[in-house]
């Protein structure tokens, strides 16, 4: 695949996953996992900052695998987001566990960007999945990773009055760029 498409993939995608970063670091202790509905709501605790984090780190990892058998997350993480039922995670995790899976999720994308293939981005991504390409699914998770990294970013201006700014571009450059 043309390096600049794959500069171009990884500079976008690299700014999302940064944005996401910098909202998990701006997010102070006290909001990591407070209940952000009204004390008398019966809403799960899907809404909680960490969840959110964990959310998106997590399908980040998954989108960026070939395929849901032998999937698995680093391992202080469950595969509780399969769970039909929508369990949340046994614990809560802290944001040195999910800043340590950012940075493996960054370094998943990055090399994934990094081996994609003219003869590879056409293929359909996993059996496993709607029909979708590899170039495609890569789109998607960013879109994935940019809407979380949003809405992370909207309760940070919601609750704390400030949220990080825009990360117009990945700095990083792909090894063979």
């Amino acid at each position: 695949m043309d390096i600049t498409w794959k500069a171009v993939i990884w500079h976008q995608f690299g700014a999302a996953i940064n944005m996401l970063e910098n909202a998990m670091r701006a997010c102070p202790d006290e909001l990591w996992r407070e209940h952000l509905h009204s004390e008398d709501s019966q809403q799960p605790e899907f809404a909680e900052f960490w969840y959110v984090a964990y959310h998106c780190l997590f399908w980040l990892d998954f989108y960026l695998s070939d395929s849901i058998e032998g999937f698995a997350p680093p391992a202080q993480f469950t595969l509780s987001e399969f769970d039909p039922a929508g369990l949340l995670p046994d614990r809560v995790y802290t944001k040195e566990e999910l800043q340590t899976y950012l940075e493996y999720g960054r370094n998943k994308c990055r090399t994934r960007i990094e081996m994609l293939t003219d003869e590879m981005a056409p293929q359909r991504c996993r059996l496993d999945w709607p029909e979708m390409s590899v170039a495609e699914l890569l789109l998607y998770n960013m879109r994935h990773v940019q809407e979380h990294a949003a809405q992370l970013s909207l309760m940070l201006g919601q609750r704390v009055g400030s949220a990080p700014g825009w990360v117009s571009k990945e700095k990083s450059r792909l090894s063979n760029e």
